[in-house]
C-alpha cells in the first residue's frame, strides 16, 4: 500500500501531495480552467502568466521550466497554429492587458475553435495512456489513492497547486 492510500484508509481523508514532491509550486499562476476573456480559451491565461513570470523573474522554477513552451503550452499553440515563442514575445513586449489582447488578436486565427480546444484540454489525461501518466504522477506525489478524484491533467495541475483539496 502506498503512503497516500494508507493515509486515506487510516484517517478516512484523501491524501495531499507530499510537499516538494513536484518541486516548487507557483500558486500565483491561474488555474488551467480559467478562460481568456477575449477568446474564451481555457489555459491561455495560465500560459500568459507563465510568460509574465519569466519576464519578471528571468526564469520559471525548474518544476515549471521543464514544461514551459512545451506540454499544454505547446498543445494550445499547435491548436492555434502558432509558435509558443510568439506568445512569449507578445507578452514580454506588451505594457498593458489591452496592448497584449490587441497583439494576440492579430496573432491568433480569426476562429480559435474555442469549443474544440476547451474540450480537448479538459479531457487531457483521460485516455488509457493518460490514466497511466496520471497514476504515475499521483504516486510520485504520494497520492495514488486520488486517481478517481483527479481525472485530468488540468485537475492534476490544480491539485498540485492547492486548488483541489
Amino acid at each position: 500500500m502506498t503512503a497516500g492510500s494508507q493515509t486515506r484508509d487510516l484517517l478516512g481523508v484523501p491524501s495531499k501531495p507530499i510537499p516538494g514532491s513536484t518541486g516548487d509550486v507557483l500558486t500565483c499562476l491561474p488555474s488551467p480552467y480559467v478562460p481568456h476573456g477575449p477568446t474564451g480559451l481555457l489555459y491561455l491565461p495560465r500560459f500568459i502568466a507563465k510568460c509574465r513570470y519569466v519576464r519578471e523573474h528571468g526564469a520559471l522554477p525548474p518544476s515549471y521550466a521543464k514544461n514551459y513552451k512545451r506540454g499544454c503550452d505547446r498543445f494550445l499553440s499547435q491548436h492555434l497554429g502558432i509558435e509558443p515563442a510568439a506568445v512569449e514575445k507578445i507578452v514580454h513586449e506588451s505594457s498593458s492587458d489591452a496592448e497584449l489582447d490587441a497583439k494576440l488578436k492579430q496573432l491568433l486565427p480569426a476562429d480559435v475553435r474555442v469549443a474544440q480546444w476547451n474540450r480537448r484540454l479538459v479531457q487531457m489525461g483521460m485516455t488509457a495512456a493518460g490514466r497511466e501518466f496520471m497514476q504515475t504522477a499521483l504516486t510520485a506525489m504520494g497520492c495514488a489513492d486520488r486517481i478517481e478524484d483527479i481525472k485530468s491533467v488540468p485537475d492534476l495541475i490544480d491539485f498540485d497547486e492547492g486548488r483541489i483539496e
